[in-house]
């Protein structure tokens, strides 16, 4: 039975389809953002004087203190992790002839490019600017003054800085990418450490009611689409046969 094989182009068009699908999940059936949220959402007696349909309370979690050291923590790890790298591909280019790793040097110049393109471009300079979707705080439903809308919709009334998608989401999905670039020794050891940071991160966006569960899941995924994408942009044919 001959053996089928998966080069970075299916992988690619693999993670589209399904960064695509969940968003169509999360348009139709808003209610699983809306339940998530309201899961770490504790309602309070509204002051005197507020209307009766205002809805009062707020996100316990994003009051703890260690958790926003957590939350600053996991938020810097991303661009720090570059910085590394970017260190590294600069001395991969002080070696000389033989000595000269092309494939590492190759390897570093694409998760760069993916935090580019990915985290710093796509999400937090056009999807966050344009797409309009109040964070859940800022919602009528959680306390706030805006209307909710769905995953995807552009009727949204934030004006900056917006809800679709979670950047930080986005750089902690970055992060776990790193391990497919690692050499085999270092990707055993850090791969488990990498995982929690990588979920945890996100996780603690919906807990301090930032982000629905959609922002997260579309912003963690889309930096995997966004690091096979160019993998497969710089993916010859000769590579993926080999």
């Amino acid at each position: 039975m001959r053996e089928t094989r998966y080069g970075a182009t299916d992988i690619f068009k693999f993670l589209l389809v399904a960064w695509f699908v969940l968003l169509a999940i999360f348009n139709l059936f808003p209610g699983i953002d809306q339940g998530v949220s309201t899961y770490f959402f504790t309602s309070a007696a509204c002051d005197a004087g507020a209307s009766l349909l205002k809805v009062c309370g707020y996100f316990p979690y994003r009051e703890e203190f260690g958790l926003q050291i957590l939350r600053t923590i996991f938020l810097r790890l991303p661009y720090l992790a570059a910085f590394v790298l970017l260190w590294k591909l600069v001395e991969c280019y002080g070696q000389f002839g033989a000595t000269f790793d092309a494939d590492r040097a190759r390897d570093l110049k694409i998760a760069i490019g993916a935090l580019i393109v990915g985290p710093i471009i796509l999400v937090n300079f056009i999807l966050k600017t344009y797409w309009g979707r109040p964070r859940p705080f800022s919602t009528i439903d959680f306390g706030g003054a805006l209307d909710f809308v769905s995953a995807g919709s552009t009727t949204g009334k934030c004006l900056s800085n917006c809800s679709f998608v979670s950047g930080e989401a986005a750089g902690a999905g970055w992060l776990l990418c790193l391990v497919f670039i690692m050499p085999r020794a270092s990707r055993r050891a850090l791969f488990l450490p990498l995982a929690a940071i990588s979920l945890l991160a996100p996780a603690l966006r919906v807990a301090f009611g930032a982000h629905y569960l959609s922002d997260v899941v579309l912003g963690w995924l889309s930096s995997f689409v966004v690091f096979a994408g160019i993998l497969a942009l710089t993916d010859s044919p000769q590579r993926e046969k080999n």
